[in-house]
């Protein structure tokens, strides 16, 4: 529900920093918002990536190229502002996944899915702050439904995302910001390039697209339901089919939960 004495947001001639925006979620919010007028930015690491999602886009697009998992947040935060003077709304999207089991995952492993799945959007909203103070704005957070839940072989990215919630679901207590709006979404399998960039546990790409990754929501999709809870300034939008039945049972009847979660949540 939109909060009583607030508008839904326009999109029009905002400044939208999308991060992760190469391809999936990130690359179908770039595309959508371009259409209802945003000009954007786009970070991912892959540079040639980004230069053709910005040729499907309309309107004015802006690269800014970065790897998040390695730190210069703060300066990567200076050039962002720099291109228009302001971010309105930064979207943080950017992520990795993981198909392994906890004791196949090794700590190089587990602090790259930490770094760029918790401390990438979490260190960047913290340096958009100031800025975000002296003019309001909006931080939309990309988490997961194995953020509500512990999942088979996603120990580290189920963690990072239980994580994502926690800071960014207490920063909304926390702030007393006026004008100064954090969503936070928790998609379930999303049909897009994810499971493929998964990393197992020795740190090498899955390769391979999922079976329940193929069969879930289309990206497009979901960006469509993230733009709708972006626009109705909402806390928390959940994003999910089949998930939302699990994370019913780990409410309302555990013991079903786990022997669901152990069968089909890989």
């Amino acid at each position: 529900m939109i909060p009583l004495g607030e508008n839904r947001t326009s999109f029009s001639e905002k400044i939208i920093w999308i991060t992760g925006a190469s391809s999936g979620i990130g690359e179908a919010l770039a595309v959508q918002l371009s259409a209802m007028g945003a000009l954007l930015i786009l970070t991912s690491r892959n540079e040639s990536e980004l230069a053709q999602v910005r040729d499907r886009c309309s309107g004015q697009v802006s690269i800014l190229p970065a790897d998040l998992s390695i730190g210069g947040v703060h300066e990567l935060a200076a050039a962002a502002l720099a291109i228009h003077g302001r971010v309105d709304i930064l979207i943080n999207n950017a992520g990795i996944g993981q198909r392994a089991t906890a004791e196949e995952t090794s700590e190089i492993v587990l602090r790259q899915i930490m770094e760029l799945d918790f401390f990438a959007p979490v260190l960047l909203t913290q340096a958009l702050m100031p800025h975000f103070r002296s003019q309001g704005g909006h931080v939309v957070v990309t988490g997961s439904m194995a953020g509500l839940m512990g999942v088979p072989r996603r120990t580290a990215y189920s963690a990072a995302k239980h994580a994502v919630m926690g800071y960014f679901e207490s920063l909304q207590v926390e702030h007393a910001i006026e004008g100064f709006f954090i969503t936070i979404v928790s998609p379930g399998r999303v049909r897009s390039r994810f499971s493929i960039n998964a990393l197992r546990g020795s740190g090498e790409a899955h390769g391979q697209m999922d079976k329940a990754q193929q069969k879930g929501i289309p990206a497009e999709v979901c960006a469509g339901k993230i733009i709708r809870a972006i626009e109705r300034k909402r806390r928390h939008a959940v994003i999910a089919r089949e998930e939302r039945l699990l994370w019913w049972l780990r409410k309302w009847a555990p013991p079903l939960y786990y022997i669901a979660a152990r069968r089909f949540g890989g």
